[in-house]
């Protein structure tokens, strides 16, 4: 009998977050974390693939998968071209 168990990505996380180090870059990496998120949720709520948002931006679709996986450091030019390619608007927040 397997009685292997699986662990899921929120226990995983709560491990990881008591370490300092990790909890750190995990705070640093917040803000492309969240462009990422949205970005992604949006385009699959438009049903678009990368390809196809990368057409409507006209860029490649490794630049779209470069942002979508905190790969990247786009442009707020660029951040905008997205933006108005899923029918967003870009809103920038301090908090």
């Amino acid at each position: 009998m397997n009685t292997r168990r699986f662990i899921t990505f929120e226990e995983d996380l709560h491990e990881r977050l008591k370490d300092p180090e990790f909890r750190k870059a995990w705070k640093d990496s917040e803000a492309e974390y969240l462009v990422s998120k949205a970005i992604i949720e949006r385009r699959l709520a438009k049903k678009l693939s990368q390809r196809d948002l990368a057409r409507r931006v006209k860029t490649s679709q490794a630049a779209i998968s470069r942002v979508e996986s905190m790969n990247g450091n786009p442009s707020l030019e660029f951040l905008k071209r997205i933006a108005a390619a899923l029918g967003s608007n870009l809103r920038i927040t301090f908090s």
